[in-house]
């Protein structure tokens, strides 16, 4: 997984491949967080800040970043729920609820009854305290700390943290909610997600990346890892808006997902703001029988810088999943997509497919959709494609004629362009939520979308 690193005094590593973790991962079991920390750390005052980079045609760089001078904001635990996420969450009913807000846990609340029956919710600093047999089987068993420096950052100064735990056999109807705040310049949020389903355990899961207002540079990097054990069920969303021009937050994440025999993940994330986002997203079904959909949207505006990866790994044979991403760009933004479909040797009768679509909303706009493929073995079905369009100006005409003006047949469209992903939510205020700052969004490019229009 390593590279050689650069000899020059400063320069950039480049991860110039862009490559599933296939499984690696630095926790084993045996070595304590602690130790681990240790061990992130060392890689950390060797490596230098990365750029990803696909055939020199596209480059993520974070040169003009000073990490030095983003540093871990504590704040007092005080158990408010800060304005950003009650309005977010506003009129949810949660099984649980944790809320970190720059490098502190200043909330956690648990339904006493699941309590009782076993849950966990707690901060991840709690857990490996009072939970510490449980974090070391599972903490980093799907990530790595010695990529790159922020990745290695991550490992070995997240702070707060979230824990969750659903026993064997408990069904929770009810979500619960994680929430991670960013309301400082200057903050380096080193976050860091561990999620546990036991067997035939069935519960909704939802993340909240969300920034209040400020400007200047921040930083968010951590990762995030959910693991299913045998007829697991989970539905996963994750929401992301760090917020608009101004507010120039930076995240650098991995995220990790495992399901084992017979279990069912359906992961959603949303990408809706940020300066920088580079993400790499990765769904593994990991023994037979294990099902994956994995469906996502993004949206940039003004001058953010998006750069997706995701993997679909099949490690074993029979599996099943799909990917279906949609996206859209205006502004300045930059926006780029590779999905990739990686099934093993030994992994026959495997089932999946991977659709990517892409729309562009301005003339200044870059979007790149990338779908790609690995096979290993024999015995499988795995197909992919992908598309970058325009708003169907056919479309625009037909609803003009029936009374809409261009602005709201244009709001139609792209709304109708995202909502089959948006209905699988199946949660009634994100739902709402998402549809929401899509809407501001388009509101605020109106001028973009009318000037690319005149063009064509």
């Amino acid at each position: 997984m390593s590279e050689a690193r650069s000899t020059k005094p400063g320069a950039a590593r480049q991860a110039t491949l862009y490559r599933a973790l296939d499984g690696a991962g630095a926790g084993d079991g045996v070595r304590t967080v602690e130790e681990l920390r240790a061990a992130a750390l060392a890689a950390y005052e060797h490596l230098d800040l990365p750029s990803w980079r696909r055939s020199g045609f596209w480059t993520t760089s974070l040169r003009d970043l000073d990490v030095e001078s983003l540093q871990p904001h504590h704040v007092e635990a005080d158990g408010q729920v800060p304005a950003v996420v009650a309005e977010a969450l506003k009129g949810d009913e949660p099984a649980g609820l944790l809320v970190q807000r720059d490098a502190t846990v200043v909330h956690v609340w648990l339904d006493p009854e699941l309590a009782e029956r076993g849950v966990v919710l707690c901060s991840l600093e709690d857990a490996v305290r009072d939970h510490p047999e449980l974090v070391a089987e599972y903490f980093m068993r799907r990530l790595t700390y010695d990529r790159h420096k922020l990745e290695a950052a991550a490992g070995a100064f997240w702070t707060g943290g979230a824990f969750l735990y659903v026993p064997p056999g408990l069904v929770v109807e009810r979500p619960f909610q994680l929430a991670y705040v960013i309301d400082e310049p200057g903050t380096a949020q080193y976050a860091h997600t561990l999620a546990i389903g036991g067997e035939s355990s069935d519960f909704r899961l939802r993340e909240y990346d969300l920034a209040g207002g400020f400007e200047g540079p921040a930083l968010h990097a951590g990762g995030f890892e959910l693991y299913l054990e045998a007829n697991a069920r989970c539905r996963l969303a994750h929401f992301q808006d760090w917020g608009g021009e101004g507010q120039e937050v930076h995240d650098v994440s991995t995220h990790v997902v495992r399901v084992a025999r017979d279990g069912h993940c359906q992961w959603i994330p949303i990408h809706l703001g940020g300066r920088l986002t580079r993400q790499h997203l990765e769904l593994s079904t990991a023994e037979p029988g294990a099902d994956m959909r994995h469906r996502g949207i993004y949206f940039t505006e003004a001058e953010e810088h998006l750069d997706l990866f995701t993997v679909d790994l099949h490690e074993v044979g029979p599996t099943t999943g799909d990917t279906v991403w949609k996206g859209a760009a205006t502004g300045h933004s930059r926006a780029s997509y590779e999905g990739l479909i990686k099934i093993r040797a030994g992994a026959q009768e495997s089932h999946t497919y991977l659709q990517t679509h892409s729309m562009m909303l301005s003339p200044r706009a870059k979007v790149d959709a990338i779908p790609s493929l690995i096979v290993e073995t024999d015995s499988v079905s795995a197909s992919h494609g992908g598309t970058v369009g325009e708003v169907d100006e056919t479309q625009v005409f037909y609803m003009r004629s029936r009374g809409l003006s261009r602005q709201d047949a244009v709001r139609v469209i792209v709304e109708g362009y995202f909502e089959p992903i948006v209905v699988q939510l199946g949660d009634e205020r994100l739902e709402g939520l998402v549809r929401e700052r899509i809407a501001a969004k388009l509101a605020r490019a109106d001028e973009d979308i009318e000037a690319y229009a005149a063009a064509r």
